[in-house]
C-alpha cells in the first residue's frame, strides 16, 4: 500500500478503496496529528531519549502521557510499552510464577497465547465467551492454587479482532464474587471505539472497575506505535521494574510520545471522531445484513463477512474485489476459520464515507453472487466485472 493513509490508497500502481487499516478514528492522516508528529521529530529527533526508562530514558512527557492514559481509562496509574505484542507477552511473564494458574479465552490474540506459553505453571483455556466453561476452569484452577498457594490470572479481550464480538467482561467480573482471581484485559480494538468516552469495552459494559489490568495498543485508534497498561499503583510499579521487554529496551522515542499526547487530546476533545466511526459502522453492517450477508456475532466496528467457499475460491474473490471492483480488504481462511468458510474482514474508520460503504456493498453483492454460482471454481482467471 502506498500514498497517504486514507480510505483510497495505491496498491501496485492502482487506486483501491481500502478496508484493511486499523485507523478507527481516522487519526493517521489528521492534520493536527501530522503537525504534532512533524514538530516533535524536528524538536527532538528520533534518538531522544537514549536508554531504557529506568536508566536514562525517562522524561516528563513520558510521565505526562502515562498520567493522561490512566485518567481516561479510569485507573490509578499506567506505564508505557514500546510495542503492544511484546508488551502483552512481557506483562504475562512478569505477573505470574510457577505457583500461579492462568485461565484464558480460547480465541485470545496471538500475543496472549505466546505469553501464556512462557508460563512455567498451569494454564487452562475456556471456550470463547462461555461463562459456564470459565467457571469450570476456575474451579480446576482453585483446586491447584489451594495446594500451591499461588493466584489465578484470567485473561480475555475487550473486542476480539477477528469475530468483532465483545468479551463478556460483565460475566467474567461477576465470577469474582465466587472465585478469587485477577483480570487482565487486552482492549486493543476497544480503546477509543467503545464506551461513552472511548475508554473501552469495560466502560461500554459498565465494569471498568472490575478490570485489574487494562491494556491497549497505540496501533489501532491512536494510529501510532506503542502501548500501555493501567492498573493499581503497586502492580504497575512492579511491572515497570520487571517487564523484561521494557527494562532491557530503549525508551519509546520522544516524537512517538508527543504524537500520542496529541492523539489522546483529540480522542478526548473531539467526540465526533468516534461518532463518525459509528455512523460508518452502522451503515456498513446494516447494509450488508439487508443484503443477506452473515456478519457473525460482531458488536464492534470489526466487521467480518462470512461466505462459503474453498481456499482457492478465496484467492479468486480477493483478486476480483481488488482488480475489478477496486476494493482492498483482508481475507481470512482455514485454519483461522473452519474449512469451507471464507471471511472478508472489514475495518470501518471515521475517514470513510457513506458513498464508500455503498460502493463496497455493491461489490460484495456481485462477488457473493459469483461465488454462489461457482464461477470462481471453474476458472483460474479472474472473472471480469459485470
Amino acid at each position: 500500500m502506498e500514498g497517504e493513509i486514507k480510505p483510497r490508497m495505491i496498491f501496485r500502481g492502482k487506486e483501491v478503496l481500502t478496508w484493511s487499516l486499523n485507523n478507527y478514528l481516522g487519526l493517521a492522516n489528521h492534520p493536527e496529528v501530522r503537525k504534532a508528529d512533524a514538530d516533535a521529530a524536528a524538536d527532538y529527533g528520533m534518538a531522544l531519549p537514549m536508554g531504557a526508562r529506568m536508566m536514562s530514558g525517562n522524561s516528563t512527557l513520558h510521565e505526562q502521557l502515562e498520567d493522561e492514559l490512566a485518567e481516561i481509562v479510569m485507573k490509578p496509574t499506567a506505564t508505557l510499552l514500546n510495542f503492544g505484542y511484546q508488551g502483552v507477552v512481557s506483562i504475562i511473564d512478569a505477573l505470574v510464577n510457577r505457583h500461579d494458574v492462568i485461565v484464558y479465552d480460547a480465541e485470545s490474540h496471538a500475543c496472549i497465547i505466546d505469553g501464556v506459553r512462557l508460563h512455567a505453571g498451569k494454564r487452562f483455556v475456556y471456550n470463547h465467551n462461555n461463562m459456564a466453561s470459565l467457571e469450570k476452569q476456575l474451579e480446576r484452577a482453585k483446586r491447584l492454587t489451594d495446594e500451591t498457594g499461588g493466584g489465578i490470572l484470567v485473561i480475555t479481550e475487550g473486542v476480539f479482532g477477528m469475530s468483532g464480538n465483545q468479551g463478556d467482561l460483565r460475566g467474567v467480573v461477576a465470577l469474582k464474587e465466587k472465585f478469587d482471581f485477577r483480570l487482565f484485559v487486552d482492549d486493543a480494538h476497544g480503546f477509543g471505539t467503545m464506551g461513552a468516552k472511548g475508554a473501552g469495552t469495560g466502560e461500554e459494559q459498565g465494569v471498568q472497575d472490575g478490570i485489574d489490568l487494562y491494556f491497549s495498543t497505540f496501533a489501532k485508534s491512536m494510529a501510532s506505535i506503542g502501548a500501555f497498561v493501567a492498573g493499581p499503583e503497586s502492580v504497575i510499579d512492579y511491572l515497570r521494574y520487571n517487564m523484561r521487554s521494557q527494562i532491557f529496551a530503549k525508551s519509546l522515542p520522544m516524537p512517538l510520545v508527543a504524537g500520542a499526547l496529541k492523539r489522546l487530546e483529540l480522542l478526548r476533545t473531539q467526540p465526533q471522531l468516534k461518532e463518525n466511526l459509528w455512523t460508518i459502522v452502522r451503515a456498513m453492517q446494516s447494509g450488508l445484513r439487508e443484503k443477506g450477508f452473515n456478519l457473525g456475532t460482531t458488536t464492534s466496528p470489526v466487521t467480518p463477512v462470512l461466505l462459503e467457499g474453498t481456499v482457492a475460491d478465496a484467492t479468486q474473490v480477493t483478486l476480483d474485489l481488488r482488480e475489478n471492483h477496486g476494493i482492498f480488504c483482508s481475507i481470512v481462511v482455514y485454519p483461522v476459520v473452519p474449512k469451507g468458510v471464507i471471511m472478508l474482514r472489514i475495518i470501518p474508520t471515521a475517514a470513510h464515507t457513506l458513498a464508500d460503504v455503498e460502493e463496497t456493498i455493491v461489490a460484495f453483492t456481485a462477488v457473493a453472487d459469483k461465488l454462489k454460482k461457482g464461477l470462481y471454481s471453474r476458472t483460474t482467471a479472474i472473472p471480469e466485472a459485470v
